[in-house]
């Protein structure tokens, strides 16, 4: 049984359709992707996720029963747009929104404490968020969205504002939660943090879905048979023709770089016809990035896929 499914969701708008029958698996302790162009329709399915608006049709259920208003305790929603009070002390605001939470004054303490020690924030209990950079916002607001250790947290394009080092703690953080039980749905535009740290993705464009499925799956799905080779000496075609064509060739400190792509042959045959002619450095295949993925699928709509 999945930790959240989502049946036949359809959102109308006025005259704009947000959602057009979605369905996807959430399965326990995972990072799901939930991907799209803006306008996609992910944030309608976010906020219908968290009771903040209804579908027209369909049904969510979480753990085999249907999504209720008391089940929002058990989530934690980090939305794109921020929103802090920016005159207020950064602890007396976390520690007024963790028992908004539920939680006594004397757990949230002590569970911000950690976070705070955790996240090397000690010093900013005592400033106003208005002294504090996008980048620390963003720390704080995350805490405030993990404090009550939902079981699902929806992070919205967690890591915008945060510089390359904080980026990391707080990949490395979503790991940890995701390790200690949590299950994670993680919407952004950045494909590299999709292969860095999901299992399965959803790709909505145009209010449906058309790609769906395990990331590495739907990687080699999408396998182009393009190989770069390097090799000693010079390159000479007097391979047969039939096993490869060129795409590019380089020529560097007397190894020869090719980038082939096979035809109608396997990486063993290519190897097997080369070997005899010359010494293979490396043999690697370019296998497409969710980034190339991600373009080539929204450029126009495609049938619904599947791995």
């Amino acid at each position: 049984m999945s930790f959240l499914e989502i049946q036949h969701v359809t959102k109308q708008y006025s005259n704009h359709l947000a959602l057009d029958s979605v369905s996807l698996s959430i399965e326990r302790n995972s990072i799901y992707g939930l991907l799209g162009p803006n306008g996609a329709g992910k944030t309608t399915l976010i906020r219908i996720i968290n009771q903040i608006t209804a579908p027209d049709e369909g049904a969510i259920f979480l753990e085999g029963k249907p999504l209720r208003s008391n089940d929002i305790r058990r989530i934690g929603y980090l939305p794109e747009e921020r929103g802090l009070y920016k005159k207020m002390k950064v602890g007396e605001q976390v520690l007024y929104l963790a028992q908004l939470k539920g939680l006594s004054k004397a757990e949230a303490t002590q569970r911000l404490k950690k976070w705070f020690d955790r996240l090397d924030m000690q010093s900013w209990w005592d400033k106003k968020v208005e002294e504090l950079s996008k980048g620390m916002q963003q720390k704080v607001q995350f805490i405030i969205t993990v404090m009550h250790e939902p079981e699902l947290l929806i992070f919205d394009e967690p890591f915008s504002g945060f510089d390359p080092v904080n980026a990391d703690i707080m990949k490395r953080e979503m790991v940890r939660l995701r390790d200690a039980g949590a299950t994670i749905i993680f919407s952004t535009h950045n494909m590299e943090s999709v292969e860095e740290l999901c299992d399965t993705i959803t790709l909505i464009n145009r209010s449906k879905v058309v790609l769906q499925g395990n990331v590495n799956q739907i990687r080699q799905q999408f396998r182009t048979h393009i190989y770069r080779i390097v090799l000693e000496g010079t390159f000479e075609n007097i391979v047969p023709a039939e096993y490869f064509r060129i795409l590019d060739q380089t020529i560097i400190n007397q190894h020869t770089s090719l980038r082939i792509e096979t035809i109608n042959s396997t990486a063993n045959e290519v190897i097997a016809s080369l070997l005899p002619h010359y010494t293979l450095l490396s043999f690697e295949e370019e296998i497409p990035s969710m980034n190339d993925i991600f373009i080539n699928i929204v450029k126009e709509p495609i049938p619904v896929i599947e791995s």
